[in-house]
């Protein structure tokens, strides 16, 4: 075969090989696919992740499988689908932390999770309330702060374990207050309502979705939300930049990600499919009061990684929070 000819032939293989796995993509998913969540069943990430399943599998023809993987502070489910085949069938449902949080907080870790996972969809975010046992007597941010540092190192915080969210903003809080909450941490939200609820530890940072019956039913009261502005099912609750702590303005966030090198056509399948889901009647329906909706594409979802990355690498810097607090 001369070279000319064979420059050609070669040519068109490629152009076959590429007509074959486009056609392969367009079949996906060709088997069942598992969803990792690296929260235990119940959450608010478990809930979203469940509804996304139920969703996809309709519109896409296979079986999507919830499978509760947590542990590690989320590194056991980001590696376990960091590892995975890169074909799409293998999915990971995160909480903010474990990708944006513990590149900063832990010295050493796994994985990267900008390197080894690709973005899907981010899905939902939600604020956080600042909560006080209902026996703690400040009613008010001012109040807490005022108490603390007449008493430096006598009051507790608790969270639902080192290096979420609801650690950090304590840390946060502590910094820029000026004052020292000791921070006491726990196994998610429920066993950390239950100590602040029974005056056990005298505040928390909790979930809005989570939190907000309980403040409805006495069981704690909200001293403030992390939102820029108010939440409108407690509309009474000023944020923390209205309680003189500018800046301070946090939010959770829960996405779609699959391993790296997962090809761009199953991801902008995926991301297609995931934002029906999101916003259709049934999940308007389901979802808790206090969780916003974003269903962003994979570009949007890199940029708010980035972004964050940057913020909570900040926080942790300056508040000195480690992974043993």
């Amino acid at each position: 075969m001369k070279f000319g000819a064979w420059i050609v032939a070669a040519a068109l293989l490629g152009i076959c090989l590429q007509g074959l796995a486009a056609e392969g993509d367009q079949d996906y998913p060709a088997k069942p696919v598992k969803i990792v969540v690296n929260v235990p069943p119940g959450g608010v990430a478990d809930l979203v992740a469940r509804l996304l399943a139920a969703k996809l599998s309709e519109s896409l023809g296979q079986p999507f499988i919830v499978e509760n993987r947590p542990g590690a502070s989320g590194n056991i489910a980001s590696e376990l689908v960091a590892r995975a085949e890169p074909n799409g069938h293998t999915l990971l449902f995160t909480s903010d932390g474990p990708i944006v949080i513990n590149p900063s907080f832990f010295t050493k870790l796994p994985l990267d999770p900008v390197k080894d996972l690709a973005p899907v969809t981010l899905a939902t975010s939600i604020a956080l309330f600042l909560l006080a046992a209902p026996s703690f007597p400040p009613n008010s941010v001012q109040e807490l702060i005022a108490l603390a540092k007449a008493n430096p190192g006598k009051f507790n915080f608790a969270s639902i374990g080192p290096g979420s969210q609801h650690h950090l903003a304590g840390e946060l809080l502590n910094k820029l207050a000026g004052i020292r909450l000791v921070h006491v941490p726990y196994k998610g939200f429920g066993p950390t309502a239950i100590e602040v609820m029974a005056g056990r530890v005298e505040t928390m940072f909790g979930g809005v979705p989570a939190a907000e019956a309980l403040v409805k039913g006495g069981k704690l009261k909200a001293l403030a939300v992390t939102s820029s502005k108010r939440y409108a099912g407690l509309p009474q609750v000023p944020t923390l930049i209205e309680s003189g702590l500018p800046g301070f303005e946090i939010y959770a966030w829960f996405g779609l990600m699959a391993p790296a090198r997962t090809p761009r056509s199953i991801i902008d399948k995926l991301h297609a499919e995931a934002a029906k889901a999101l916003r259709s009647k049934e999940a308007t329906e389901r979802f808790t009061q206090g969780m916003d909706v974003i269903a962003a594409g994979p570009q949007e979802f890199a940029e708010r990684i980035v972004s964050d990355t940057r913020m909570w690498a900040l926080i942790i810097k300056e508040s000195g929070a480690k992974a043993d607090d």
